[in-house]
């Protein structure tokens, strides 16, 4: 049996360990936590290790932000002090927020009406330009229509730089340090279960890890409604998982299957977690702590699993977790399946719930390779 790692508490009395100390926001990026989660998502002496990557000052994506941003300035694609403008839907903004900070340029965060008013207030005092967009695009949805706004901001201002989190192997890199700390806390890991939006933190982290783990299982975890893996692009609730697009960085040929999830599976998961283990977070988090649990009941004893939980709760105050809002959007109406469905095939059927597809392929038809950041 594959028993929770636990540092020996501090006996009473003794001097604890001097704490850290940060000379720069940017320096309290990364060595996460990791905590073990069992119970409701897998029975007791089953569960899977949650690296809590919203123990970052702003989240996952603070990893990236600060790595392209350095990697640009160091090839000459960003000069001192010119403006950074990107697409985000907050995460990378606030990556990017602190980039800014840490590197001295201004940003500018292209966004939509669905950002949540807390994260828009956020972003902006912390000194981020927001640019709203107003309407979708035709094809592409909200995302196509922020990086075309984009485009339109980089053409009016020379020696703009856009870090394109899309199609940039800088935001898969990113995470390879995130692969090295798991290694570290957990020694071995059979499985792994991550969102997926711009692929950047999958294809990073699996890369990593299969360096040292080669039977490596990477399990993705796609929102309903996204196109990434297949399915028609429709409307989409949540923010932070899945795709109107089809972003580059998305490493199909690593994924040993994926999993669809709905808003309002992720809610229950979510609230299930603040209940039982106090780490929670957003979408993305619900989304994968449904897909981890089923994991941990369903893999052989001992298998150990670890899944990236993306932020924290915070952002989703008045959405995840507000009950007049999930009731207008009839996300509490019944608990989720405690399997999902299955498909044979990622475009057999459009999905509406939680449904899982062992064939993974990109619906483009390109030809993929692991990115592991090099140019």
């Amino acid at each position: 049996m594959d028993l929770p790692l636990l540092a020996p508490p501090i006996p009473a009395g003794a001097v604890a360990p001097d704490p850290l100390i940060a000379r720069r926001p940017a320096h309290l990026v990364g060595n996460t936590p990791v905590l073990w989660i069992d119970e409701p998502f897998a029975p007791p002496g089953r569960g899977f290790y949650a690296k809590l990557e919203g123990a970052n000052p702003g989240g996952l994506k603070d990893r990236p932000g600060l790595h392209m941003v350095r990697e640009a300035r160091r090839r000459g694609a960003l000069t001192p002090g010119a403006p950074i403008v990107e697409s985000s839907s907050g995460t990378l903004g606030l990556g990017l927020a602190l980039a800014g900070l840490t590197y001295g340029h201004p940003v500018t965060v292209v966004t939509d009406p669905g950002i949540e008013p807390s994260m828009l207030r956020l972003l902006t005092a912390l000194g981020v330009r927001v640019d709203q967009v107003t309407a979708p695009h035709t094809d592409g949805g909200w995302q196509e229509a922020r990086r075309r706004r984009v485009a339109e901001l980089l053409a009016e201002g020379p020696g703009a730089y856009c870090p394109d989190q899309y199609h940039n192997p800088d935001n898969v890199a990113a995470y390879r340090p995130l692969a090295a700390e798991l290694l570290a806390q957990l020694g071995r890991i059979d499985v792994l279960v991550a969102a997926v939006g711009t692929g950047g933190h999958s294809a990073g982290v699996a890369a990593g890890l299969r360096e040292s783990s080669p039977e490596l299982r990477l399990i993705g975890v796609d929102a309903t409604g996204s196109t990434i893996f297949g399915q028609p692009a429709r409307p989409r609730l949540m923010r932070g998982l899945g795709s109107s697009i089809h972003p580059c960085n998305v490493d199909y040929d690593a994924f040993t299957e994926v999993h669809w999830v709905a808003p309002a599976e992720a809610v229950w998961a979510c609230r299930r977690l603040a209940r039982r283990h106090y780490a929670t977070g957003g979408w993305s988090v619900g989304a994968v702590a449904l897909v981890a649990g089923w994991a941990a009941r369903t893999y052989p004893v001992g298998t150990r699993i670890a899944a990236i939980f993306p932020d924290g709760p915070h952002r989703y105050l008045e959405t995840v977790y507000n009950d007049a809002w999930c009731r207008e959007h009839q996300l509490l109406d019944e608990d989720p399946p405690m399997e999902p469905d299955e498909i044979a095939e990622p475009d057999e059927r459009v999905v509406a719930g939680w449904t899982r597809c062992n064939r993974v392929r990109d619906p483009l038809g390109r030809k993929t390779t692991a990115q592991a950041g090099v140019r």
